[in-house]
């Protein structure tokens, strides 16, 4: 998915074999994340500090549902 947007936002077709930024992975980019909060804070009337909070409280809540384990075999 990463790489999609990543391939999604360059200027050329050349660079699409370059490396990820430093602040990018094969599973995720920052500029991704980024945008997608951006875009559920629009869909849900919120401003980008409450889209982060309310995201935090999501994943908060999620992670006590899974065990509170920092590491899980996948």
């Amino acid at each position: 998915k990463a790489r999609e947007f990543h391939d999604e936002t360059l200027p050329k077709e050349s660079a699409k074999v370059a490396h990820f930024c430093s602040m990018c992975g094969p599973h995720f980019c920052s500029m991704k994340i980024s945008q997608d909060v951006r875009d559920f804070a629009a869909k849900e009337g919120l401003d980008e500090a409450a889209a982060l909070s309310a995201g935090m409280e999501q994943k908060a809540e999620e992670f006590v549902k899974l065990g509170s384990q920092l590491y899980r075999k996948t």
